[in-house]
This record gives C-alpha cells, structure tokens and sequence, in this order.
C-alpha cells in the first residue's frame, strides 16, 4: 500500500527479514517507464521491435541449440550436479510462489526460503486481510444508507458490527490463504527451506533460524523477493495501538473515535473507507497541494467528492507531520503540523489514534548484497527490464534477479508474481520482457477506483515528447442498466488514446465493481490490441462490462478498420 507507483525511493532501517510481497492491491498509477520489449506485442505501445542482441537470453547448447529443461512434477526435476537446485527464490511472498509454481511446470528443481510465514506481506498484512475488513466496510455502508435500502423497496434495522468478530473474519481468511499457498507449493513438490536466506556469492545462499546452524545451499538461478515493509518518516513513534501502521490496523484492535491518516494514497483511502463505516472520524493529512495524489487528476477529483466529501471525513494539504507522540498518561496521541514547502509550524492536531500511510519501504537489509557487489539504490536493488541485477559497475550480476516490491518497478503484488515468472521464463530459454504499463492496478474503496497505462498528464507529457495527439473519451455509469438496476450509478469510465492508430495509452474506472472491469482494458494493451478492433468484442447485456463496450465504442479513431479475417458462421 502507498500512495503511488511512480518509483519513489525510501530508506529502511534493519530488521529480520523475510518474504514480504506488496501490501494492499491497489494502488495509484504508474509513472511512464522505458521498456524494451521482447517477447510481448511491442506495438501495444508503440515501440517498433529491436533486433535481438546479447541483452536477449537463452539458453544455448553447446551445439548451439535451445536446452530443453523437462522432469517430472513428482520428483521436482533434477538439478545438474554442480548444483543442489536449478533455482533459488529468497522469499515466500506472492511473487515468490508465483516464480516457484512456474519453475516446477517448467521443470525446474526449486527451493523457496522463508524467514517468517508463507504469503509475505500481501496475504498476512495487506491484500488479504485488507479486502476482508473492506468487505465488511461495504456491507455496512449498504445497511446504513436508508436512501439507498428505500429506494430498493427495502427496510433494514439498525446496522451493527463486532469488532474481534470483523477482526476474526480478516485474520482466519489471511490463515486460510497462506494455507493454500504453501500447501500448493508442497503438492508441487517445492522444498519450502525455514530461515533468514543470505547471498554468500554467485549462485550461493545460505539459509537459517537465528541462533541456530546455517545451511549452505548452491543453485543455478537465484531470485530474490524479499517484498517491502511500512515506511515511517523521521519524528513519528509507533506504539502499535494508538499510533500505527497498516501492519497494526489490519488487526483491528480497536475502532477510535477519531483517527488521522498520514498519506491520502490507496492504503489511505481504503482504511477511511473502513473505518468510517465503523464510526470513526477520520482527519488526511497529506503533503501535496491535493488529495490522492497519482491517480488521474479527473478520476481523483470525482472520487473526492464521492469517497470523501459525504463521509465524516476533513484534510490538511500541504503539510507534512514532523513529530507524531503517542497516546500515554491519559494524554490523546499529539500530531505537529509544518508547511510541506517552507518547513514552518502551521498547526497540531490532538487525536485518539494516528495511522502511517505514507508508502512502502524495500526489505533488503541483511541479504549479503555487499558479497556479490550490489549496492541498493535508497534501498532498493537496480535491475534491467528483465529483472537481472546490477552491480557497482553498472554490470549485470549472473544467474541473479530481484523481483517484486524489493526492485521498486511497480510495488504490487501481482506484478511481483508476474515478474517472477518472466525471469522463469528467461532462465529456461524463453526471452521475455514484462510490460508493465500493461498491468492494472485497483483501490477496493466503495465505489471502486482501477486503472492501467499513462494518466492523462503523463499520456499528454508523452505526446508532446513524441509528437502525437491524445484524445479522451468517457462514459458514465448512470447510463448503464446494470449499475442502475443496483442504485449505483455514480461512476466514471475514461479511455485516453492515440486517435491516429488507436493505441490505448490508459483506462482509469471509478465506480461499482471497477476492480474487475478494468482487465477488458489491461489484456488489450498487454496483446497490442486497436481501439478499432476491440469495438467489435460483444459484452453480454445487462452487465457492467457495457461501461467498457460503451467507452470503446465512443472513441474515434481515424486509422483505417481491417476487414474481418474470415466470413462469419451462421449457427
């Protein structure tokens, strides 16, 4: 959870380590990145294809031919000799297991090391329980709304909630998934290796419990995905209870009266939305001149108003908290206000409860980086575009990769796990190279926000760099039978395109069910898909997916439409 995609760096401090994949699922969008592509639709976004050069891995025989890596799932591959596994993945988060599930079908002999609990951050501390207690927030939202209930015809008591029993609810569906994870991974035959993982050098791990012997292991290939952790600025204490971090709320201790959020980003926006249909009162407190700063200016500005305005919520702007003191000997937690430019005080706010939103740190501290020559950027491990680390020197590290919130690229977890299994990819003769401007991204308030590709700004900035034009279109929930026959027809879907080709540059969505309407949009620029030839998909009515069909319909575009390829069957 953080506030944005764009690749901003945090320093972390040193703590025990283990497999922390990206917090909440949702997230603003991504700042423009450079990508070479290779393997994907390179015309998704307009690049023409480079030739291949030594930067595009294979395996090669030494007869010059593809290896062919091929065992069976039962004895999980066999690795060569020289090593005790064809890969090694430091990291049992999201992105971790995706990676080991792919190497298994692959072929590949894989261990996963794990300091902590199997599901890293995202299913123990943020995407999993998260929805959870968002699922509750929305049911409560929808039984307190009289306006909403009588207009349905229907009449509902007073609305309430237990809280330990909201928090079991949060909790057991985190157990139930880490669960599933590691029992997948065990069916597959993965050997899922306990303790604290550390590079000692090329294609060397070794692995531990504190206080106990340690295990050198070898391996061909080796992928780090140690995730990230909360970021707590400089002058903020954290006691767990009256000041917290996501990881603290997730458990849902306690409801207080009053509670300020610092960061107005996703992790921010989704803990307003639950605890203000607990019966909470919320205070932001943002450093930028405006509220949820990296969405699309358009689709935040509609938010506001929806997710904000109504709800027993105000704001600070502008302003930083240089000094947060938790609650203690009957004194309420004090927050002490400064100007975001000039660095002067401005005010002090006295709350029951103060929750650090305010991104994602990299855990990479302790990974024995400094034994292989890699030094961190803020924190963060450099890679290439196909996740391959980078040195000192500026040279790619062999038979090593980074994926996931460690790398900084996009700290999501899915794009963690789509990550991991690029580099599976590469490592068993396949060239590919994931293009993240492809990938969506959601905020599970009610309504919804999700969005894949360029904002406007960013798409505008592109444009102007690259000489082309930029349209907009859009299309609104209320004239969608299916969103009206729920009474939830606050909502807005917005295309920005090139209307020479009909290249999809982004799609940002704001209303009910957002999350899941946004894919239509993420598969068509992953597959290069033409606004021109999408016009043509049938959407089953009445269904939200028509908010779509209807925003692709409205586009115009003047490049020319390809006759279809074959002569339509009558059945």
């Amino acid at each position: 959870m953080h506030s944005s995609l764009s690749l901003s760096f945090s320093s972390s401090t040193a703590i025990p380590r283990s497999g922390h994949s990206s917090e909440l699922s949702c997230a603003a969008p991504p700042s423009p990145l450079n990508l070479r592509f290779c393997g994907l639709r390179r015309e998704a976004l307009g690049f023409s294809s480079p030739k291949r050069n030594d930067s595009c891995r294979v395996i090669v025989s030494s007869r010059g031919r593809f290896k062919k890596v091929s065992a069976s799932v039962s004895d999980n591959g066999s690795a060569p000799k020289a090593f005790d596994y064809d890969l090694v993945i430091i990291g049992a988060g999201v992105g971790g297991h995706g990676a080991a599930l792919h190497a298994v079908e692959k072929g590949l002999k894989t261990a996963i090391i794990e300091g902590d609990v199997v599901g890293g951050t995202c299913v123990n501390r943020g995407c999993v329980p998260s929805k959870a207690l968002l699922a509750v927030s929305g049911r409560m939202r929808e039984l307190q709304s009289e306006h909403h209930l009588k207009a349905l015809g229907l009449q509902v008591s007073a609305a309430g909630y237990d809280r330990q029993g909201v928090a079991d609810h949060a909790n057991n569906l985190a157990s139930k998934i880490r669960n599933n994870l590691t029992n997948s991974m065990k069916a597959l035959g993965v050997d899922i290796l306990t303790g604290v993982g550390t590079i000692l050098g090329p294609q060397k791990v070794k692995y531990g419990k504190v206080g106990f012997s340690e295990n050198v292991i070898t391996a061909k290939n080796i992928i780090i995905a140690t995730g990230s952790v909360p970021f707590v600025p400089k002058g903020i204490e954290v006691d767990g209870k009256t000041v917290i971090t996501s990881d603290h709320a997730l458990k849902l201790e306690s409801v207080p009266d009053w509670i300020a959020i610092v960061g107005s980003g996703y992790i921010g926006l989704e803990f307003s939305d639950v605890y203000t249909a607990l019966g909470s009162e919320v205070t932001f407190i943002e450093a930028l001149d405006q509220l949820m700063p990296g969405f699309d200016p358009e689709i935040g500005k509609l938010a506001q108003r929806v997710l904000i305005n109504p709800r027993k919520i105000d704001y600070h702007t502008g302003v930083f908290a240089s000094k947060i003191t938790p609650a203690k000997d009957g004194k309420p937690v004090r927050i002490e206000l400064i100007d975001a430019k000039t660095k002067e005080p401005k005010d002090a706010l006295e709350v029951d409860a103060a929750l650090i939103a305010t991104g994602r740190a990299p855990f990479t501290n302790g990974l024995g980086l400094e034994n292989i020559s890699v030094v961190t950027q803020r924190g963060f491990i450099p890679v290439d575009e196909r996740m391959r680390v980078i040195d000192a020197d500026g040279n790619l590290v062999p038979h090593l990769y980074c994926i996931g919130d460690a790398n900084g690229k996009m700290m999501l977890a899915h794009a963690a796990s789509a990550q991991g299994i690029s580099v599976v990819e590469q490592v068993t003769g396949k060239d590919h190279v994931l293009n993240h401007l492809s990938i969506p991204a959601a905020c599970f308030t009610h309504p919804e926000i999700s969005m894949v590709g360029l904002t406007e700004p960013q798409a505008r900035e592109k444009a102007e760099k690259e000489g082309f034009e930029v349209s907009v279109a859009k299309t609104s929930f209320k004239a969608n039978t299916k969103a009206l026959a729920e009474n939830e027809g606050e909502g807005l879907a917005k295309l920005i395109y090139r209307p020479d080709n009909g290249e999809i540059l982004g799609v940002h969505i704001f209303g009910l069910h957002a999350a899941d309407l946004i894919h239509e949009a993420s598969n068509a620029i992953a597959l290069g898909t033409r606004i021109q030839d999408i016009k043509f998909a049938v959407h089953a009515h009445p269904t939200l997916s028509e908010v779509l069909d209807e925003l692709f319909k409205s586009a115009k575009v003047h490049a020319h439409v390809p006759s279809p390829v074959s002569e339509p069957v009558t059945v």
